[in-house]
């Protein structure tokens, strides 16, 4: 199986040096570089090529915000994982926006993270139950700022598709589910992604959950 090669982007040594140990034990993970501010993250990405970065919000120099949207800018194929210690809806919510493709705590447990890793490196995506009920609770009020859009006709193709990737299917599964190729799916997932007009499957997820397609 393939080695995923992740950094771990974080102002704290402390943290960051018991997050090395935590996953320590999956040899499937390769910690490839450690930051400690979004500059230096983006320095050590150039030079590593990482699949998963874990990235905190709050960091000095250029914080977890911004160097989200340079990571997804420049290199739109790694995977952005968010673990901090803000739990406040308008981050969760900002940062999936922005290209995140998942959002987890500081204090979840080391195979939560590991299990996250691994799903937004096969599946492009990880939402747990506190990114799930965010999403759900904001998007019932008549005042959510999600901004993608409503009205796109979705043909049955695109719509079967759509509900196969929310239920974390990889695209080879999809394939051999719906009796077509790995390419073909990529395909159009890439252009439900135009569509839609979203950054990656995370938001595919949310917008199939505001718009009904799932529940």
């Amino acid at each position: 199986m393939a080695i995923i090669k992740y950094i771990i982007a974080d102002d704290h040594k402390i943290f960051r040096q018991g997050l090395r140990y935590a996953l320590a034990d999956d040899h499937r993970l390769k910690l490839v570089g450690e930051a400690e501010n979004g500059l230096m993250l983006l320095d050590i990405v150039e030079k590593q090529k990482p699949d998963v970065v874990l990235l905190d919000i709050k960091m000095p120099e250029m914080d977890g915000i911004e160097a989200t949207k340079k990571l997804h800018l420049s290199y739109p194929g790694i995977k952005i994982l968010m673990l901090t210690s803000f739990d406040d809806e308008h981050f969760i919510l900002h940062l999936l926006e922005l290209g995140a493709n998942g959002y987890l705590l500081k204090n979840s447990e080391p195979d939560e993270i590991k299990k996250a890793i691994h799903a937004v490196y096969e599946n492009d995506y990880y939402f747990n139950h506190l990114v799930s009920n965010t999403m759900l609770k904001t998007l019932t009020r008549k005042n959510a700022d999600l901004k993608f859009k409503n009205a796109i006709n979705l043909n049955d193709r695109e719509t079967e598709v759509l509900k196969l990737i929310c239920q974390e299917l990889t695209t080879v599964e999809i394939g051999a589910k719906i009796f077509l190729s790995p390419r073909t799916i990529e395909g159009i997932r890439t252009s439900l992604i135009e569509k839609i007009g979203v950054r990656n499957t995370a938001g595919l997820v949310v917008y199939a959950l505001k718009n009904g397609i799932i529940t």
